[in-house]
């Protein structure tokens, strides 16, 4: 596909990045080209077909360079993520048994070399960066250096690239991604071409992408949504990727770009609501368009659930925000909604190719094209989640009689409190978060007699409530336990609860001193609260909240008795 749409758009721009401080283009012919240099020294080192190839690295034209060049040479790419400690790096490279590494920095290097002695397969390491190597053991050299030997390979390695990519099936394995996991269990997925393109494709179908879109890519291609969507995606659509340097500067890099489309997470959404939720209607249009740019025809949210008063919020604002859904097993796209066809609150209809069903539990099961090839050598995990080609998700939902598939939890975080009554924690929490004074929150109350919540505050906008009430936040072991905001807190949520039932509703609740961190574990690399993780750090407080309860009076009604 790649090699394809290369031929045929030649010299027009591919990838746009910066270096520098300045954005420079690159060609489809310049990127197939560097693809196959790549791609013939890495057979010069020895690299064979079925061989897995790890890749560390922040995103970078590189990346994407190195990623074609391994599947070019008929290895397997295991893309890890950038910030991953040296402990996960051991772990998922040697796991893979990646005979080579594909670094960026210095900083990735080190981590590699402080695991050197665990990783006995890996033979050679390749820096995008100018390194200083503090080992012998291993091979290493530089990006300039691997170009180098692919261009210097001549005729016969261009024509073992070509018997390669010809011997390839659909049915080869591409790629093993491993999973961060909101609840730390760590697995290889094995994806394979087929997997790839046909999720590429069919999600493709259904974007109404035009030649002359530009998409702004920001999320870490060591995930799968950025993988197939920014990356596969938009090379079958022939349309231009512009790398954006960081998330730190990905607002800057809006307005220098002005791009048709973006992909990125609910938190970012979230963000961006939160600066601008309190402004007067049309003032928050103009400021949307502003932070979006005038040339924006859609965004697209994936990898953890988008709460509903955002994408509302958007939506009447004119700004189209589609929700999809799907997982790293299914490559990842199950269902997306379009501009055409959408339904807020849902994250859309199956995509062409794509069945879906709801077991008699609720569990949301898929089968297709898009379905993994298996966990990394976990058999046994393997026949637990695919059943008769059924692959089992682990999320709740429901799908409606068009099709619309709404997805209401995960299976495994369901709480039952100690009434036996059932709550869905993604429900309770994306109700509080709709506050414009809460950013994040995690609920809490499996086995207990109430539910409970860690509450996360938009500091934005309590900065301005904590100057009304003459007070300070009073930091005490990292939770707020200032009285009057406490109190002010207590209001708000009661007053949310009332839309919901009594087992539903939050009576107790924990004040944060700060947000959830990817680098406390907290959050996964897309941004998903890892409710589990967070609850075990947490429990000891929370469990705190239920020592003083006391069964409701007699005028009021006993939770027991209310209805589900």
């Amino acid at each position: 596909m790649h090699r394809a749409v290369c031929e045929r758009l030649g010299p027009r721009t591919a990838l746009r990045f910066k270096r520098h401080g300045v954005y420079r283009d690159l060609s489809w012919a310049d990127y197939r080209r560097q693809a196959d240099w790549a791609a013939m020294g890495l057979i010069e080192l020895g690299v064979q077909t079925v061989d897995r190839i790890a890749l560390l690295s922040e995103n970078r034209s590189e990346w994407l360079i190195t990623d074609h060049a391994i599947l070019s040479a008929g290895a397997i790419n295991v893309p890890l993520h950038a910030p991953l400690a040296a402990s996960q790096v051991e772990y998922q490279v040697g796991h893979s048994e990646a005979r080579g590494i594909v670094v960026s920095s210095q900083a990735q290097v080190d981590k590699v070399f402080e695991v050197l002695d665990s990783l006995p397969n890996l033979e050679f390491l390749i820096s995008f960066d100018p390194i200083e190597s503090p080992d012998t053991s291993i091979r290493t050299l530089s990006w300039q250096g691997l170009m180098h030997r692919g261009r210097q390979a001549g005729r016969m390695a261009v024509e073992e690239i070509r018997k390669r990519e010809a011997a390839l099936t659909g049915d080869d394995s591409a790629t093993i991604i491993y999973t961060s996991g909101t609840t730390g269990n760590v697995k290889g997925v094995v994806l394979t071409h087929q997997n790839l393109i046909t999720n590429a494709q069919e999600t493709g179908k259904i974007s109404f992408v035009e030649p002359d879109d530009i998409l702004l890519s920001w999320l870490p291609y060591s995930h799968i949504y950025a993988r197939t969507v920014d990356h596969y995606l938009t090379t079958w659509a022939g349309i231009v990727v512009v790398l954006a340097e960081s998330t730190e500067t990905l607002i800057d890099n809006l307005a220098e770009i002005q791009p048709t489309w973006l992909t990125a997470v609910p938190r970012f959404y979230e963000k961006v609501w939160a600066s601008v939720e309190r402004l007067p209607h049309d003032e928050c249009q103009v400021q949307l368009r502003r932070i979006f740019g005038p040339r924006l025809k859609q965004l697209t949210s994936g990898g953890a659930p988008l709460p509903r008063h955002v994408c509302e919020a958007f939506f009447k604002t004119g700004i189209p925000l589609l929700e999809g859904y799907g997982l790293t097993e299914t490559s990842p796209v199950i269902s997306f909604n379009n501009i055409e066809n959408h339904r807020i609150g849902s994250v859309g209809q199956a995509i062409p190719g794509v069945n879906v069903k709801i077991a008699n539990d609720g569990e949301i099961l898929t089968r297709g094209p898009h379905v993994m090839k298996e966990y990394w050598k976990h058999p046994e995990a393997t026949a637990e989640v695919i059943v008769d080609g059924w692959l089992h998700t682990g999320d709740v939902g429901e799908l409606d009689p068009d099709g619309f598939l709404t997805v209401t939890d995960r299976k495994k975080d369901l709480i039952v409190t100690s009434s036996g009554k059932n709550v869905a924690p993604a429900k309770t929490e994306n109700l509080l978060t709709s506050d414009i004074y809460i950013d994040q929150a995690v609920a809490y109350g499996d086995g207990r007699q109430f539910i409970s919540a860690l509450i996360v505050p938009n500091f934005d906008t309590l900065k301005a409530k904590v100057s009304e009430l003459n007070c300070s936040l009073g930091n005490i072991d990292g939770f707020i336990r200032t009285q009057s905001i406490v109190d002010f807190y207590e209001e708000r949520i009661n007053a949310l609860m009332q839309t919901v039932s009594q087992p539903e509703r939050v009576r107790k609740f924990l004040l944060l001193a700060r947000p959830f961190h990817v680098e406390n574990d907290e959050l996964t690399s897309t941004l998903k609260v890892r409710r589990r993780h967070i609850i075990t750090k947490y429990e000891t407080h929370l469990a705190a909240l239920y020592d003083d309860f006391r069964s409701p009076s007699t005028d009021v009604v006993p939770i027991d008795s209310e209805p589900n």
